[in-house]
Order: structure tokens, then sequence, then C-alpha cells
């Protein structure tokens, strides 16, 4: 009998019907089954990622075929991320290496670093010193790095394996003469200097909504996403110790996500500046050293 699979067109339907039929949940890069599946399966084919309608109809081995399936089901059953079968993350015009020991990366604060957060750091070029807080796979650690040329960036994660990731993503870059990464829990274990801007992505989910969380994210590091009760538990140590850290025109950068009600509650001593991004006004706060 014939394969019921010959192209990459059947092996595209097939696909978005079982990520469909499973009810999938797209929050690592895609939105609907049928922009995942085509990624998925373009990603494994090594083609032009935004080449599809060349391909659809030409016939595929069934090596290919057996390959391809197998990651469909994965995806569909397992509910594994998308970025865990490629390796691959994109945000915003980069591509970083992944796997199950980080977080897929996505971040609001990846859209306002090419903007250098002025006007509240007057000029870019005198940034000499950066810290990123919570690294992961060591994306935004590397986005600041091309963003502020005259800095060195110490990026900071306690998790020993996402510090493995992250150096396999800066040694792509070729930053390792501008990026040190070091294992911290937070400012514990952190060279004695000042900072003119600390970023971070911190674990910020509440404990409500972590028990709410999609069976996708359950396949991430948890200590990368809970934040506590409130989601503030880290960004409470990361507030408070700031202020020994930045210079005195320096300013902290926080993403807390859907947790504003909860970050305005935790800090209503301060006076928020909240950033403008995709998600809104509400996902990513800004203080400087003056306020702490």
């Amino acid at each position: 009998m014939p394969l019921p699979f010959q192209t990459l067109r059947d092996l595209l339907r097939h696909a978005v019907t079982r990520f469909n039929t499973e009810k999938l949940f797209f929050g690592h890069g895609s939105d609907n089954a049928y922009d995942e599946a085509a990624y998925l399966l373009l990603h494994t084919l090594k083609l032009p990622l935004d080449q599809l309608e060349p391909f659809l109809d030409a016939r595929l081995t069934e090596a290919e075929i057996a390959t391809l399936l197998s990651l469909i089901e994965r995806r569909a059953k397992d509910r594994v991320p998308v970025a865990y079968l490629t390796h691959e993350a994109l945000l915003g015009d980069y591509r970083f290496y992944v796997d199950e020991r980080v977080i897929v990366p996505r971040s609001f604060i990846a859209e306002l670093i090419p903007e250098q957060f002025q006007p509240w750091i007057a000029d870019p070029d005198e940034v000499t010193h950066v810290l990123e807080l919570c690294t992961g796979s060591g994306c935004l650690a590397i986005m600041l790095a091309d963003a502020f040329p005259n800095a060195r960036v110490d990026a900071i994660d306690l998790s020993a394996d996402a510090l493995d990731v992250a150096k396999r993503n800066v040694d792509d870059y070729h930053l390792q003469d501008r990026i040190a990464l070091l294992r911290s829990d937070l400012y514990d274990d952190l060279p004695k200097r000042k900072y003119d801007l600390i970023v971070t992505n911190p674990p910020y989910v509440n404990s409500a909504s972590m028990a709410k969380l999609p069976a996708e994210f359950l396949n991430e590091p948890q200590i990368a996403l809970a934040g506590g009760a409130d989601g503030m538990d880290l960004v409470r140590r990361i507030v408070a110790g700031a202020k020994e850290r930045l210079t005195p025109n320096g300013v902290l950068v926080v993403e807390i996500g859907n947790e504003f009600a909860h970050a305005e509650a935790a800090f209503a001593a301060f006076e928020l500046t909240w950033l403008s991004t995709s998600a809104g006004d509400e996902a990513v706060f800004l203080l400087t050293a003056d306020q702490l």
C-alpha cells in the first residue's frame, strides 16, 4: 500500500489537524496551529522558513516522513513546546539555541532594548556596566551587549544548566569577551561593582496562576516561572538590592508579565514608571537610582 503521506502539503494538513484536535496552547512564538506546523516542518527539513509555497508538493522520503510524524506527535500528545523540538527560539531579529534546561525566550523587554531605554538613559554610549539577572538562555544579555556597545554585561542565573545553554548562545554570537556568565542567587555572589543598567525578566507567575498553566508551560523549568503567592518573591529581592548596585544615574528595568496589580501593591511606596510594549503599559516597569 502507498504511504498515506507523500508531500509536505500532506504533512502540513495532518499537523494542523492534530494540533487543533488536541487543542494545543500556542504561546511560544506563534499563536495558531498553521504557523506552528509550517515552522516545525520547514525547520526540520532545513528549508527556508519564509518559503513554504515552492515546497508544498515536493515528495518526501520515508525517513523524512517518519521524522516529521514523530515530531508532530511529540508536540500534539506530549505538549512539548515547538522550540524544544527545533532547538531554536526567535526573539526580535535574533535566533537562540534552547532546550529543556531553560524556558523558551519570550520577553517584552526585548522590544525595548533596541530603543536603549531612552530617555531614562541619556547617553547609551556612556553605559559601561550592565547587569542582567535571571538570564536563562542568555538572550537578553546578548541583545543588551549589541545595544550598548561600550558595555560589559554580567549575566546571572542560579541554574548551572541554564548557564550552560547561555554559554552556547554567547559563543554563537562571539560575545565571550563582553558577556560574563555568573552563577549567583541574584546579587549574592556578584563582583563588587556598580551598574548603569540592571535588567531582569525574573520568575513572576503567582501561585494561583501556576496551578492553571497550560501543559506546554509545565514542560519548562518551573524554577524559572514560579514567583510565590503574589508572583513578587524574587522581584522584591531584586528591587531591594538594586539601590546598592546602581550608579547614581542608573536604572532598573523589571518585567512582570500579567502581574501589574501585584506589582503595584508590592511597591506602593514607589511611583513605578510603566514602559509601553506590545502587551500594553502594564508588563514592564522602571525605577531610577534616585527613586530607590
